[in-house]
C-alpha cells in the first residue's frame, strides 16, 4: 500500500472558511415561501439558521438547527442535498443554489471546534426509554428524549458507536472524528452508552423491562446483506459491499491488519448494484490500490438509484459502468473467483475478475424479534408499526424506526422517522405515568 493510496481516504470536500460561509449565507433570497424547507425530510429552519450566520451569529444559527437535528456535523456531509434542501432551492433554476449543506457543516464543525457553551440538561425524572443501536435513528431518538427530561440508555452490539455512519460510510465522505464529536455531543446531553451488548444474546428486551424501563426503542437498521442467486455467487472473492467497507473501516482506525480486508492491490474489481453502498465501494476500492473497478446495473445511467454528484465522482476517480448488463455466472479456480460472465448490450462477454462486491440491498436481522414475543414483522422481515403511538410495534411499550422498519433509506430519512417516534414513545410514557399514579 502506497502512502499516495492512503492519502485518498482524506476527507475530499473541504468546509468553508467563516467569511466564505458568511458570504454564501448572504445570498439567500430569504424566500417568504421556502421550497428548501419543503425538501428538508425533517423541515429545518433553514432560511432561519443561515439568516443568523449571516449576521454572524453563529451561536444562534446553531440553536436554531438543534430544534430539528442531533446530527447536523454528519447531515452537512452525507445527506442527499440536491435532491432534497438545495434541489428545491429557488436559486436552482439558475444553476446557483445555496449550499445549504456546506453551511450546515460549517457552523456544526464551528461549534465542535470552538467548544460553544452546550444547552442545558433537562432533570431525567420523565421515565426511563432504551435504546438498541447507535445509528442515525438511535441517536436521534436518544437526543431528542433526552432533551425533554427522559432517562435514555443505548445499548450497542459492537465496541464502538455510531453504526452505519462508523462502519458504513467511507472515511473520505465522513471522518470518523466527525461521527465521534456528534456522538460527544449527545453523551453530554445526558445519555448513557453500554456498548458491546448484543441485544437478544446478551441481554433481552424483557430483561430490560425488568430492569425498570418504560419503553424500549429498536433501531438496528437492516444487517443482513441480500445474496446474489447465480452460480459460483459462494466463491472466494465474492463480498457483500457492507462486508468490504466495515473491514476497510476497522483497518483504518487500528482495528485490523490489511491483510484482513478481502482486498489486495491491483486486484480486478466488478461491483454489482449501482446506489450509494455500491458508490462508495467503488470509491474505497480505487483508494485501496485496485487495478480497474466497474459497476454493472442491470438498467441505464438514468435508472440508478445512486446521487448524480456520486456517479460523477466515481467517473472522474476512474470508475467504470457497464449499463443494462447483468451477471449470468462466476467462474472460478480452485473455489476462488477468476472470471465473470457478463450479458451486456453489445452481447455475452468473459472478463477477468479477481474480487466481485455485491450491493443489492439488505433486510433486518431477527434476533430480537425472535427472542421477544408479540413482536410482528412483515413477510419480508421488516418491523411492523402503528400509528398510535408512532412506531410502537404489535407488543405494548416496544417501539421500532429507521430501516428496521422499511427499506435502507438515507441518514435524514432515518431521523425524521426516530424524531416522530420519539414523540409517540414521550406520549406512551406519560400516559403510562399519568395511569399509574
Amino acid at each position: 500500500m502506497t502512502e499516495s493510496k492512503e492519502l485518498k481516504f482524506e476527507e475530499i470536500n473541504e468546509s468553508f472558511t467563516t467569511k466564505e460561509a458568511i458570504d454564501e449565507a448572504k445570498r439567500c433570497l430569504n424566500c417568504k415561501n421556502p421550497l428548501c424547507v419543503k425538501g428538508c425530510p425533517i423541515e429545518h429552519d433553514i432560511p432561519g439558521f443561515i439568516h443568523q450566520l449571516s449576521m454572524g451569529n453563529i451561536g444562534n444559527a446553531l440553536e436554531i438547527i438543534n430544534e430539528k437535528s442531533n446530527l447536523p456535523a454528519i447531515c452537512g456531509r452525507v445527506c442527499p442535498h440536491e435532491k432534497q434542501c438545495e434541489g428545491h432551492c429557488i436559486l436552482n433554476n439558475k444553476g446557483n443554489r445555496i449550499r445549504v449543506g456546506k453551511l450546515e457543516r460549517f457552523i456544526a464543525d464551528f461549534d465542535g471546534d470552538m467548544s460553544l457553551i452546550r444547552e442545558k440538561i433537562a432533570p431525567k425524572n420523565r421515565g426511563k426509554v432504551a435504546v438498541i443501536g447507535s445509528g442515525p435513528a438511535g441517536l436521534t431518538v436518544a437526543g431528542d428524549l433526552a432533551r425533554i427530561g427522559f432517562n435514555v440508555v443505548i445499548y450497542e452490539g459492537e465496541q464502538e458507536l455510531g453504526g452505519v455512519l462508523m462502519f458504513g460510510i467511507p472515511q473520505y465522505r465522513l471522518p470518523k472524528d466527525v461521527v465521534k464529536r456528534e456522538i460527544d455531543k449527545i453523551a453530554a446531553l445526558g445519555v448513557t452508552f453500554i456498548t458491546h451488548c448484543m441485544v437478544g444474546k446478551d441481554i433481552t428486551v424483557d430483561e430490560m423491562f425488568d430492569r425498570g424501563f418504560d419503553a424500549v426503542f429498536i433501531g438496528t437498521g437492516t444487517a443482513i446483506p441480500k445474496s446474489l442467486s447465480i452460480p459460483g455467487s459462494d466463491f472466494i472473492g465474492v463480498v457483500q459491499s457492507s462486508y468490504f467497507l466495515r473491514m476497510v473501516n476497522l483497518y483504518q482506525n487500528g482495528s485490523l491488519d490489511r491483510k484482513e480486508v478481502p482486498f489486495r492491490v491491483n486486484d480486478v474489481v466488478y461491483i454489482i448494484g449501482a446506489g450509494n453502498v455500491a458508490m462508495d465501494a467503488a470509491r474505497t476500492a480505487i483508494r485501496m490500490g485496485a487495478k480497474s473497478v466497474s459497476v454493472v446495473y442491470h438498467q441505464t445511467e438514468a435508472e440508478m438509484p445512486a446521487l448524480k454528484t456520486e456517479y460523477v465522482e466515481a467517473v472522474d476517480e476512474g470508475v467504470q459502468f457497464l449499463w443494462n448488463s447483468s451477471i449470468q455466472e462466476l467462474i472460478g479456480k480452485r473455489k476462488k473467483v477468476s472470471e465473470i460472465r457478463i450479458l451486456t448490450p453489445e452481447g455475452e462477454q468473459t472478463l477477468p475478475a479477481d474480487v466481485v462486491l455485491l450491493a443489492i440491498g439488505s433486510r433486518p436481522a431477527n434476533r430480537i424479534v425472535s427472542t421477544t414475543e408479540g413482536i410482528e414483522v412483515s413477510d419480508t422481515g421488516y418491523v411492523i408499526t402503528k400509528e398510535r403511538p408512532y412506531g410502537m410495534t404489535t407488543k405494548r411499550g416496544i417501539f421500532a424506526g429507521g430501516d428496521v422498519v422499511h427499506t435502507p433509506q438515507t441518514v435524514v430519512l432515518a431521523m425524521k422517522e426516530a424524531k416522530q417516534v420519539a414523540k409517540g414513545i414521550a406520549q406512551f410514557v406519560d400516559a403510562k405515568k399519568l395511569l399509574e399514579e
